[in-house]
């Protein structure tokens, strides 16, 4: 099957991945823009474990305020160069997971972030709740209920906002494809008035 420039365009403007990206991934689903679109994301998750490594050296600090003013929030968006930092696609990023903690408060950045006696209170709970169920099955329903627990709360794993298919861990390793560098979220505030 021949891929049309349309495709090819209609790929680029969707994912922001490059040309010849979209190309090689339409080419190898067979002009099927739904599985071109997974070779991209796992391609996305590949390319960012590739980078995990590198020296984060530059940034933005973006905010988003919800109207009316009673919900803000603050993310630090790290990144390897100033050239990526200053790059507009770069802030509007920075901008939606901004947008995402103050729709979604999480606690924790990343599972790293929770300490162990919190993990093993929680467990406890959930133990609790799974007693009387086969003990082969006890086990798999407390990490079933911490991971749903958990995931509410770690911004990485949440559903993004704006495409609950995708976690906003899935859309850094987008913007790590499309920038060529590695980035990591380092801080994040989020802001509230009571009433």
């Amino acid at each position: 099957m021949e891929i049309t420039t349309e495709q090819i365009k209609a790929l680029r403007d969707e994912t922001g991945v490059s040309i010849m990206q979209c190309k090689k991934a339409l080419e190898e689903a067979g002009g099927d823009a739904e599985k071109a679109r997974v070779i991209l994301r796992k391609a996305s998750a590949k390319s960012a474990s590739k980078k995990s490594d590198r020296e984060l050296g530059a940034g933005i600090v973006s905010s988003y305020i919800h109207a009316g003013g009673s919900v803000g929030s603050m993310v630090e968006l790290l990144c390897e160069t100033d050239f990526v930092a200053k790059n507009e696609e770069f802030q509007t990023l920075a901008r939606e997971i901004a947008m995402q903690v103050a729709a979604t408060a999480p606690e924790f950045i990343s599972e790293d972030e929770i300490d162990e006696t919190v993990k093993a209170k929680a467990a406890e709970i959930f133990a609790e709740e799974a007693e009387g169920k086969p003990e082969e099955m006890k086990e798999k329903i407390i990490q079933g209920k911490l991971d749903s627990y958990f995931g509410e709360k770690i911004l990485l794993k949440q559903a993004y906002i704006k495409n609950p298919d995708q976690t906003i861990n899935g859309l850094i390793e987008e913007g790590v494809q499309k920038f060529g560098e590695k980035i990591q979220v380092g801080r994040i505030s989020r802001f509230s008035i009571l009433q």
